[in-house]
């Protein structure tokens, strides 16, 4: 994953409101999508310019507004001017470092969260900020890039009339949109779960230095997660316990299931955390334990040595009346001595369960 822990993404010195993107540029220009619908007809186009959105606030069909980029800051302000933004929100919007929350305003529900996918080339997460205005008869949706996303599922079920979708109004659309991203969390939680596995089989047989920088690499995706994640409960948990005119009773059941699977995804990403916790302690035991044994193999050799290298001394005096000095089969002797002596202990270590 790509470095977590960013520089503030906002500018000193500039007034509150004040619409500059401060985050990272991940795209060249904007791109605005607009799919219009009810359960009858459906239509879906790219447009150029602000003002062809306009129309749509008012229409009695479910529109869905979508912005990749947020470099264009004049179809921002349009935007946001057309549909009763209040400023600090879009300066929220184009600011990418904000916590996960929503407010509620009159007219409109401001949701913000963290979307995260994976990169198809190396699989690395990627992760972008996901603004959603939720209004009486439209959603619109702000990304950070049109690399992509993870809502290709909302739209083909719109597409095909698959569902109920094309049925619901606008606060079941955000529904989508947020249970789309919340899902994906899964797929982010089943690679990093495999990642896991693979580091605790690494861990067993051969640990290494590299594997160090694994762990440390995991357990800072695993914060980054948790701090993404963690504040999503609220936004769900008051979703569903909110009071506004804009989301109905019928859809109070579906974003109980998008709070559920959030606490599902943090108690997974709490017990990875306490894994990779453990992964550190088990490099070093498992690092301590191939020095015991490293340990174990050069003190037995030189155990064994040290009687046969007596041997070796005693018999190299060369003292004129030693014993079995001027034998024929002296050096065989002294030799099979050794070898004896080397028999007698590894036999005592093999008993002793040393070896």
């Amino acid at each position: 994953m790509a470095k977590k822990i960013k520089k503030s993404t906002r500018i000193s010195g500039l007034t509150s409101g004040t619409i500059l993107h401060a985050g990272e540029k991940k795209s060249d220009g904007i791109k605005v999508t607009i799919i219009d619908y009810n359960e009858a007809q459906f239509q879906e186009k790219e447009v150029k310019k602000a003002e062809e959105c306009f129309p749509f606030k008012d229409k009695p069909t479910v529109t869905w507004i979508n912005i990749d980029g947020l470099d264009d800051f004049e179809i921002m302000e349009k935007v946001g001017k057309h549909f009763d933004m209040h400023p600090m929100v879009l300066d929220d919007i184009v600011n990418t470092g904000q916590r996960a929350k929503f407010e509620e305003f009159e007219d409109y529900i401001y949701i913000v969260l963290k979307m995260f996918y994976l990169n198809g080339k190396d699989n690395e997460i990627q992760s972008e900020q996901v603004s959603l205005i939720l209004g009486s008869n439209f959603v619109i949706s702000f990304q950070e890039s049109q690399s992509g996303d993870v809502f290709n599922p909302v739209r083909e079920r719109i597409r095909t009339a698959k569902g109920r979708i094309r049925k619901m109004g606008a606060d079941y659309l955000a529904y989508a949109l947020l249970d789309a991203i919340v899902d994906s969390y899964y797929l982010i939680m089943e690679r990093m779960g495999e990642k896991i596995e693979e580091i605790e089989e690494e861990l067993m047989l051969n640990p290494m230095p590299p594997t160090l920088q694994t762990i440390h690499d995991l357990r800072r995706d695993t914060i980054f997660l948790r701090k993404s994640v963690w504040p999503l409960r609220e936004v769900a948990g008051g979703l569903q316990r909110s009071e506004s005119k804009l989301i109905q009773k019928s859809t109070d059941i579906y974003l109980r299931d998008v709070y559920d699977h959030t606490i599902q995804v943090i108690d997974t990403i709490e017990t990875f955390r306490d894994m990779i916790s453990g992964m550190l302690d088990i490099y070093l035991s498992s690092l301590s334990n191939k020095m015991n044994e490293v340990m174990k193999v050069l003190t037995i050799i030189a155990t064994i040595f040290i009687p046969i290298t007596f041997i070796a001394g005693v018999y190299g005096m060369n003292f004129k009346y030693m014993p079995e000095f001027n034998w024929r089969w002296g050096y065989f002797g002294a030799l099979g001595l050794m070898l004896m002596v080397i028999l007698t202990m590894l036999t005592y270590f093999k008993r002793k369960r040393w070896i």
